[in-house]
C-alpha cells in the first residue's frame, strides 16, 4: 500500500509541480535604478539592500556600500576576462561541470521535496530504546560525563549557614527548603538529572579549572569553591568515564537522528526503484 501511495505521489509531484521545481529561463525585467555596471552586467539598488546594518549610518554606511560595489565590480571584471581568455578545451570542461552541477541541483531538490512529503519523522521512545539496546557498543563515550547539583550565591547572601546545611543533607524536606532560597541564588541546579560533560562543568563553575581533574571525577557530596563574586557549593552525584557506554538520556537525540537518516536512505532507494521499474514498464529505459 505504501508503494502505491508513493508511486502516485511521484507522478503527481512531477506533473503538477514541474514548473515550480525547474526554474524558467525568462529574461529578468527590472525597472529600478542602476547603481553600477560592468559591460552589460548591472548592479541594481535592490541588490545592495541589507548590505548596511540598521545601526550603521553616515560615512560608515557609505564605506560599506562602496566596498560592496567594488567587490561586485571586480568579480564581474575577472569573470569577463576569464570568459574572453579561456581555451575551447577548458570551456568545454567548465560547461560540463556547470551542466552536471545544474542536474544535481534539480535532482537533489526534487528528492528533498519528495522526502519532506513522505518521510515519517515521528520516532517513538520505544524505537529509540530498541535501537540503543541493539547498538550499545556504538555509544562509547569519548569524554567524561557528570551528574551534579550545585548552588551559587553572592558573598552578601545572608543565609549562608542554612544553605550549606540544607545542601549537605539528603533529606527531601531540606531540599525543598533549599529550593525556597533559590530566588537569592545567582545560579543553581538541584533536581536536574541531566548529564553534563566535564568541559561544560568547568565552564559552569570556573573555580573548578584549578581543581585536579581526578578529584572532580568521583562522587562527592560536598565541594565548596569561591571566586571574586560568590560561593559555589557542589555535589557530584554520578560520573561516567571515557569508553563507558553513554546513557540513553544522553544519546536520545543522536539516536533519533540516526533512525531518521536510515529512513531517509530507505525512502530514497524506494523512490529510485519505483522510477526505474516504471521507466522499464513504459519502455522509457532500455539496456542494450
Amino acid at each position: 500500500m505504501r508503494k502505491i501511495v508513493l508511486y502516485c505521489f511521484l507522478l503527481s509531484a512531477f506533473s503538477c509541480d514541474k514548473l515550480s521545481v525547474f526554474p524558467t529561463n525568462k529574461k529578468e525585467q527590472r525597472n529600478e535604478r542602476i547603481v553600477a555596471s560592468v559591460g552589460d552586467k548591472n548592479l541594481y539598488i535592490s541588490d545592495i539592500e541589507g548590505v548596511v546594518p540598521r545601526d550603521v549610518f553616515g560615512q560608515d554606511s557609505t564605506v560599506l556600500v562602496k566596498s560592496f560595489i567594488n567587490t561586485w565590480a571586480k568579480k564581474q571584471l575577472f569573470l569577463k576576462k576569464a570568459e574572453e581568455n579561456i581555451s575551447a578545451v577548458n570551456n568545454k570542461k567548465v560547461n560540463e561541470l556547470v551542466a552536471n552541477y545544474r542536474q544535481s541541483l534539480y535532482i537533489n531538490g526534487y528528492k528533498e521535496r519528495l522526502i519532506q512529503q513522505q518521510l515519517d519523522t515521528i520516532v517513538s521512545d520505544t524505537a529509540i530504546e530498541k535501537y540503543y539496546n541493539q547498538h550499545k557498543t556504538n555509544f562509547k563515550l569519548n569524554e567524561e560525563l557528570l551528574q551534579i547539583k550545585f548552588i551559587y550565591y553572592g558573598k552578601d547572601f545572608l543565609d549562608k549557614k542554612e544553605a550549606e546545611e540544607k545542601f549537605k543533607s539528603s533529606d527531601i524536606e531540606d531540599l525543598e527548603d533549599l529550593e525556597n532560597l533559590t530566588i537569592n541564588f545567582k545560579d543553581y541546579k538541584l533536581r536536574d538529572s541531566t548529564w553534563i560533560t566535564y568541559e561544560k562543568v568547568l565552564q559552569k563553575i570556573p573555580p573548578f579549572r584549578y581543581v585536579p581533574k581526578e578529584k572532580l571525577l568521583k562522587k562527592s557530596k560536598y565541594i565548596k569553591k569561591e571566586d571574586s563574586l560568590g560561593v559555589y557549593l557542589v555535589a557530584v552525584n554520578e560520573v561516567l568515564y571515557r569508553n563507558d557506554i553513554a546513557p540513553l538520556s544522553y544519546t536520545k537525540e543522536n539516536i533519533k537522528q540516526l533512525i531518521l537518516h536510515k529512513r531517509k536512505i530507505d525512502l530514497v532507494r524506494e523512490i529510485e526503484k519505483i522510477l526505474i521499474n516504471d521507466a522499464i514498464k513504459n519502455n522509457e529505459f532500455k539496456e542494450y
